[in-house]
Protein backbone atom coordinates (compact mmCIF):
# COMPACT_ATOMS: atom_id res chain seq x y z
CA UNK A 1 0.00 0.00 0.00
CA UNK A 2 0.93 3.50 -0.37
CA UNK A 3 0.36 6.65 0.69
CA UNK A 4 -1.20 7.57 -2.30
CA UNK A 5 -4.11 4.91 -1.99
CA UNK A 6 -6.90 6.86 -0.52
CA UNK A 7 -9.44 4.45 0.43
CA UNK A 8 -6.87 2.94 2.41
CA UNK A 9 -5.81 6.09 4.10
CA UNK A 10 -9.68 6.24 4.77
CA UNK A 11 -9.97 2.83 6.84
CA UNK A 12 -6.60 3.70 8.63
CA UNK A 13 -7.94 6.81 10.21
CA UNK A 14 -11.50 4.73 10.55
CA UNK A 15 -10.30 2.74 13.09
CA UNK A 16 -10.18 5.26 16.52
CA UNK A 17 -7.20 5.11 18.96
CA UNK A 18 -8.84 2.30 21.40
CA UNK A 19 -9.19 0.44 17.98
CA UNK A 20 -5.90 -0.11 16.62
CA UNK A 21 -4.75 -0.32 21.02
CA UNK A 22 -6.79 -3.59 20.77
CA UNK A 23 -4.95 -4.71 17.02
CA UNK A 24 -1.18 -4.12 19.05
CA UNK A 25 -2.68 -6.35 21.97
CA UNK A 26 -4.20 -9.16 19.63
CA UNK A 27 -0.91 -9.21 17.73
CA UNK A 28 1.50 -9.45 20.58
CA UNK A 29 2.52 -13.02 21.38
CA UNK A 30 0.21 -15.12 24.21
CA UNK A 31 -2.60 -13.12 23.01
CA UNK A 32 -3.51 -14.87 19.77
CA UNK A 33 -6.82 -16.10 21.43
CA UNK A 34 -7.65 -13.88 23.73
CA UNK A 35 -11.67 -12.75 24.14
CA UNK A 36 -11.40 -9.80 22.09
CA UNK A 37 -14.00 -7.74 24.85
CA UNK A 38 -10.52 -8.63 27.48
CA UNK A 39 -8.52 -7.16 24.71
CA UNK A 40 -11.06 -4.44 24.74
CA UNK A 41 -11.02 -4.02 28.23
CA UNK A 42 -7.51 -3.89 29.01
CA UNK A 43 -6.67 -1.71 25.83
CA UNK A 44 -9.10 1.25 27.54
CA UNK A 45 -7.73 0.29 31.08
CA UNK A 46 -3.88 0.89 29.77
CA UNK A 47 -5.21 3.89 27.44
CA UNK A 48 -6.60 5.59 30.43
CA UNK A 49 -3.36 4.99 32.52
CA UNK A 50 -1.20 6.00 30.28
CA UNK A 51 -3.20 9.56 29.72
CA UNK A 52 -3.56 9.91 33.27
CA UNK A 53 0.24 10.47 33.75
CA UNK A 54 1.77 13.24 35.27
CA UNK A 55 4.65 14.68 33.12
CA UNK A 56 7.62 12.04 33.03
CA UNK A 57 11.13 13.99 32.56
CA UNK A 58 13.28 11.68 30.45
CA UNK A 59 16.07 10.56 32.71
CA UNK A 60 17.84 8.74 30.16
CA UNK A 61 20.77 9.53 27.76
CA UNK A 62 19.27 10.48 24.15
CA UNK A 63 20.74 9.63 21.09
CA UNK A 64 19.84 10.23 17.49
CA UNK A 65 21.05 8.28 14.82
CA UNK A 66 19.89 6.43 11.23
CA UNK A 67 19.10 2.63 10.96
CA UNK A 68 15.57 2.93 12.60
CA UNK A 69 13.78 2.02 8.72
CA UNK A 70 15.89 -1.14 8.67
CA UNK A 71 14.82 -2.05 12.39
CA UNK A 72 11.18 -1.01 12.03
CA UNK A 73 11.68 1.35 15.23
CA UNK A 74 10.70 5.24 15.65
CA UNK A 75 12.31 5.35 18.99
CA UNK A 76 14.04 2.63 21.75
CA UNK A 77 14.92 2.71 25.23
CA UNK A 78 17.74 0.36 26.42
CA UNK A 79 18.80 -0.09 30.10
CA UNK A 80 21.85 -0.60 30.26
CA UNK A 81 23.28 2.32 30.43
CA UNK A 82 19.33 3.81 30.17
CA UNK A 83 19.61 4.72 26.88
CA UNK A 84 16.77 6.34 24.51
CA UNK A 85 17.77 6.09 20.66
CA UNK A 86 15.42 7.94 18.50
CA UNK A 87 16.12 6.94 14.79
CA UNK A 88 15.98 10.42 12.50
CA UNK A 89 15.23 8.18 9.21
CA UNK A 90 12.22 6.80 10.57
CA UNK A 91 11.27 10.11 12.29
CA UNK A 92 11.78 11.86 8.54
CA UNK A 93 9.52 9.19 6.68
CA UNK A 94 6.84 9.31 9.35
CA UNK A 95 6.71 13.48 8.88
CA UNK A 96 6.53 12.91 5.40
CA UNK A 97 3.71 10.24 5.88
CA UNK A 98 1.47 12.51 7.72
CA UNK A 99 1.61 15.24 5.20
CA UNK A 100 1.12 13.00 2.30
CA UNK A 101 -2.24 11.41 4.42
CA UNK A 102 -3.56 14.74 5.35
CA UNK A 103 -3.13 14.25 9.15
CA UNK A 104 -0.86 17.48 10.09
CA UNK A 105 -3.89 18.71 12.52
CA UNK A 106 -3.18 15.41 14.33
CA UNK A 107 0.74 15.62 14.43
CA UNK A 108 1.97 19.24 14.09
CA UNK A 109 5.24 20.02 12.47
CA UNK A 110 7.67 18.52 14.88
CA UNK A 111 5.40 16.40 16.88
CA UNK A 112 6.59 12.72 15.90
CA UNK A 113 9.84 13.62 16.93
CA UNK A 114 8.80 15.07 20.55
CA UNK A 115 6.01 12.09 20.51
CA UNK A 116 8.34 9.70 20.27
CA UNK A 117 10.66 10.89 23.24
CA UNK A 118 7.86 10.75 25.27
CA UNK A 119 7.30 7.39 24.41
CA UNK A 120 10.32 6.47 25.27
CA UNK A 121 10.51 8.76 28.28
CA UNK A 122 7.31 6.41 30.12
CA UNK A 123 9.05 3.23 29.19
CA UNK A 124 12.00 4.88 31.52
CA UNK A 125 9.44 5.58 34.07
CA UNK A 126 7.87 2.24 33.91
CA UNK A 127 11.15 0.23 33.93
CA UNK A 128 12.98 2.52 36.71
CA UNK A 129 9.77 2.72 39.47
CA UNK A 130 6.47 1.89 40.97
CA UNK A 131 4.15 2.88 37.97
CA UNK A 132 4.74 -0.53 36.83
CA UNK A 133 2.74 -2.42 39.23
CA UNK A 134 0.44 0.29 38.96
CA UNK A 135 -0.22 -0.07 35.73
CA UNK A 136 -0.81 -3.58 36.42
CA UNK A 137 -3.26 -2.91 39.22
CA UNK A 138 -5.45 -0.77 36.58
CA UNK A 139 -5.43 -3.58 34.05
CA UNK A 140 -7.33 -5.78 36.44
CA UNK A 141 -5.66 -8.96 35.06
CA UNK A 142 -5.00 -11.80 37.85
CA UNK A 143 -1.62 -13.91 37.67
CA UNK A 144 -2.64 -15.82 40.76
CA UNK A 145 -5.94 -16.33 42.98
CA UNK A 146 -5.64 -17.73 46.61
CA UNK A 147 -8.79 -17.56 48.09
CA UNK A 148 -9.12 -13.49 49.05
CA UNK A 149 -5.72 -13.39 47.64
CA UNK A 150 -4.99 -12.29 44.17
CA UNK A 151 -1.77 -11.31 41.90
CA UNK A 152 -2.12 -9.02 39.32
CA UNK A 153 -0.77 -10.39 36.15
CA UNK A 154 1.68 -9.12 33.30
CA UNK A 155 -0.43 -8.09 29.94
CA UNK A 156 1.66 -8.22 27.08
CA UNK A 157 1.75 -4.72 25.07
CA UNK A 158 -0.25 -2.59 27.66
CA UNK A 159 2.68 -0.94 28.42
CA UNK A 160 2.93 -0.16 25.07
CA UNK A 161 -0.69 1.22 24.80
CA UNK A 162 0.01 3.20 27.52
CA UNK A 163 3.26 5.25 26.31
CA UNK A 164 1.32 5.90 23.28
CA UNK A 165 -1.83 7.24 24.98
CA UNK A 166 0.80 9.47 27.08
CA UNK A 167 2.30 10.64 24.21
CA UNK A 168 -0.91 11.63 22.48
CA UNK A 169 -1.85 13.43 25.35
CA UNK A 170 1.23 15.25 26.60
CA UNK A 171 1.93 16.05 22.77
CA UNK A 172 -1.17 17.08 22.14
CA UNK A 173 -1.69 15.14 19.16
CA UNK A 174 -5.17 14.79 17.86
CA UNK A 175 -4.69 11.01 17.38
CA UNK A 176 -2.42 8.71 19.09
CA UNK A 177 1.14 8.36 17.73
CA UNK A 178 -0.49 4.28 16.97
CA UNK A 179 -2.15 5.46 14.47
CA UNK A 180 1.28 6.83 12.63
CA UNK A 181 2.73 3.49 13.97
CA UNK A 182 0.48 1.30 11.42
CA UNK A 183 0.62 4.13 9.01
CA UNK A 184 4.37 3.26 8.81
CA UNK A 185 3.58 -0.47 8.67
CA UNK A 186 1.40 -0.56 6.10
CA UNK A 187 4.03 1.56 4.13
CA UNK A 188 6.82 -0.85 5.13
CA UNK A 189 5.07 -3.90 4.93
CA UNK A 190 1.57 -3.56 2.56
CA UNK A 191 -0.48 -4.03 5.82
CA UNK A 192 -2.90 -2.14 7.97
CA UNK A 193 -2.27 -4.15 11.12
CA UNK A 194 0.43 -2.59 13.95
CA UNK A 195 3.04 -5.20 14.41
CA UNK A 196 2.90 -6.25 18.16
CA UNK A 197 4.27 -5.06 21.28
CA UNK A 198 8.11 -6.48 21.46
CA UNK A 199 9.44 -6.52 24.67
CA UNK A 200 13.04 -7.32 23.18
CA UNK A 201 13.08 -3.75 22.26
CA UNK A 202 14.39 -2.55 25.37
CA UNK A 203 17.93 -4.46 25.94
CA UNK A 204 18.36 -5.46 29.51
Amino acid sequence: MTVNDAPARADLAATDDIGWAVRLLAATPTHEHRDPEVLRRWARAADAFGSALAPVECRARIVERDGGLELGLLARYTSRPPTVELYTDTIDLAERVVDARGWRDWYPPGSVRAAALAHEAVHVHLHHGPAKAALKRALGHSALRLGRLRVPGHVAGAEEVAAHAYARTVCGLGRSPLLLTAALAAEAEGTVTPPPARDARREN
